[in-house]
């Protein structure tokens, strides 16, 4: 059964970005395990792990500061992505569909900080 967290769209665009990302890591050099493989498994784990946590926490301000940590670690993997492309270990159009998928899920987070400020003033 489902949580409230597993409804979350938020949540559920980090989890499918997140394991997407995992998948493409397996193909680049195994060269750039400690580098790029690392930094990027790490930043976009800690998206979803962030939103997670957020989700968890009590009071309204705790919640948009663990919401802006995933977004910054959301803004992290992207950039990595998109600097793996112009290193040549991945392709520009994945790299590209990627980003796009992070600037989506970037929107939604402010638009989920914006719901949490909203029911705060209530």
């Amino acid at each position: 059964m489902p949580t409230g967290l597993e409804n979350l769209k938020i949540y559920q665009m980090a989890e499918s970005l997140e394991i997407d990302v995992y998948k493409i890591l397996k193909s680049f050099p195994k060269e750039e395990r400690y580098g790029s493989i690392d930094q990027i498994k790490r930043s976009s784990a800690a998206t979803a792990n962030n939103i997670a946590e957020g989700y968890t926490r009590h009071s309204y301000a705790e919640k948009i500061r663990y919401m802006y940590i995933a977004k910054g670690e959301a803004e992290e993997t992207k950039r990595n992505l998109l600097r793996s492309a112009k290193k040549e270990l991945l392709a520009e159009e994945v790299a590209n569909d990627l980003a796009s998928r992070y600037t989506s899920l970037l929107k939604a987070i402010s638009g989920y900080i914006g719901f949490i400020r909203e029911k705060s003033i209530v």
